[in-house]
C-alpha cells in the first residue's frame, strides 16, 4: 500500500483512541498491538448473535445428510 508516513500516523491514531490497538513505547519506537478486548466485544454484541440461526441451520442440514435424523424411529 502506498501511503505517507503521515497518513500511518493519523490512522494509527484513530485507533489508538478508538482502544483499537494498545502502545507501548520502547525508548523512541512507538509500537502498536492489536487490542482483542472491544473487538471480542463487538462479536458478542452484535455479531454472535446472528450467528445463532445459520449454525443451527448448518447443524441440521448436517444431520438430514448424514441420515441422523430424530425422524427415525
Amino acid at each position: 500500500m502506498e501511503m505517507t508516513r503521515q497518513a500511518v500516523t493519523q490512522h494509527l491514531q484513530l485507533l489508538e483512541e478508538a482502544n483499537l490497538v494498545a502502545v507501548v513505547w520502547q525508548g523512541r519506537e512507538k509500537l502498536h498491538y492489536l487490542n482483542p478486548v472491544p473487538l471480542h466485544e463487538i462479536y458478542a454484541r452484535w455479531i454472535q448473535k446472528f450467528e445463532r440461526g445459520r449454525l443451527a441451520a448448518l447443524h441440521d442440514l448436517k444431520k438430514k445428510l448424514e441420515g441422523d435424523d430424530d425422524d427415525k424411529a
